[in-house]
């Protein structure tokens, strides 16, 4: 499944990071646009100039392990696309680009459904993509999850990381043992 990254799933740090484990594991093709990577490095430098430069090292590597995840829209595509919200229609343009399947987002409001299947395409949560690949193959998804886990500083609450990270499914599914 090929799916663009909205910038809201991208930054912040922890959905970004359980994606980008379940992408470098072949559960899904991501892709992306240079505008929904320059609104994530806009976004982390309101955290602060560490966190902006961070954003470019992340992209930088993110690009290294998905060569053929950027995507270049026309601007004649995306002239011809409408959303509610004129300054997403960058990320229709890349999915329609791209020949997505989705587009993963938490914003809903601007990308309503019937217009993306009109495209061809569906809107997806972080949940609702991830959700079926743990239910595929729990235990794969319990060892990427559990990596991601070891690598945070401290003792971790998994269910808290994931809860903050917008996958609150994936939470309780991870927490409690089950496999849907």
């Amino acid at each position: 499944m090929k799916v663009v990254l909205d910038t809201c799933v991208l930054y912040p740090v922890l959905t970004r990071e359980v994606l980008m484990r379940f992408a470098r594991a072949g559960k899904f093709e991501p892709l992306w646009s240079p505008r929904i990577f320059e609104e994530w490095a806009y976004r982390a430098a309101k955290d602060g100039a560490g966190e902006a430069v961070r954003a470019r090292g992340d992209q930088v590597l993110m690009n290294a392990q998905f060569p053929k995840a950027m995507i270049r829209p026309s601007p004649e595509l995306e002239a011809r696309l409408w959303l509610p919200d004129p300054d997403d229609v960058h990320v229709l343009a890349a999915a329609v680009t791209g020949h997505a399947d989705a587009i993963l987002t938490f914003n809903a409001t601007d990308f309503p459904r019937g217009t993306l299947r009109e495209e061809g395409l569906e809107r997806l949560t972080p949940d609702e993509l991830l959700m079926p690949l743990f239910q595929a193959d729990p235990k794969g998804a319990r060892g990427l999850i559990a990596s991601l886990m070891l690598g945070l500083d401290g003792a971790v609450d998994p269910r808290a990381v994931l809860k903050r990270a917008g996958l609150p499914r994936l939470a309780k599914i991870f927490t409690t043992g089950g496999t849907g």
